[in-house]
């Protein structure tokens, strides 16, 4: 095994950093979507309306777990330095290990909640298109 340094986690910490803004600003969106639906619901309740809002607590849920994974990262990758500052460069590794295998996970969880995503929006195409829109004809043009 090759030696780390105090840098090599410290590599982490604007990409870790990056990833967590991209993810808070996911979740104010939706939260801001639920919110808009949830009204939409109360002065006209509607089934499509329940199952956006269904589509749309699992996307939250992949948010949230997304940010707690990223954090742990961000977590043990300063730990990591401080195991390295101490001297302790085998714990070090260990734990810089895990802080990747965090970081991968929430990597996976993030093409999950783009992957419900998309599939959300193609249903809202399809439903356009079902009810004759004239977009799909506009878009041939």
């Amino acid at each position: 095994m090759s030696d780390i340094s105090l840098t090599t986690p410290a590599l982490l910490f604007p990409a870790i950093s990056l990833l967590l803004l991209a993810y808070t600003n996911r979740f104010l969106t939706l939260a801001g979507l639920i919110r808009k639906l949830h009204a939409e619901y109360q002065n006209e309740p509607d089934q499509m309306i329940i199952g956006q809002i269904q589509n749309l607590r699992k996307r939250v849920v992949l948010i949230r777990n997304m940010q707690a994974l990223g954090i742990s990262s961000l977590f043990l990758c300063v730990f990591c330095m401080f195991l390295i500052f101490a001297g302790e460069n085998l714990a070090g590794k260990v734990v810089f290990g895990v802080s990747l295998l965090l970081l991968m996970a929430s990597l996976a969880l993030s093409i999950r909640e783009i992957q419900i995503s998309v599939n959300a929006l193609n249903i809202q195409l399809s439903d356009l298109e079902a009810h004759g829109s004239g977009y799909a004809e506009k878009e041939e043009l």
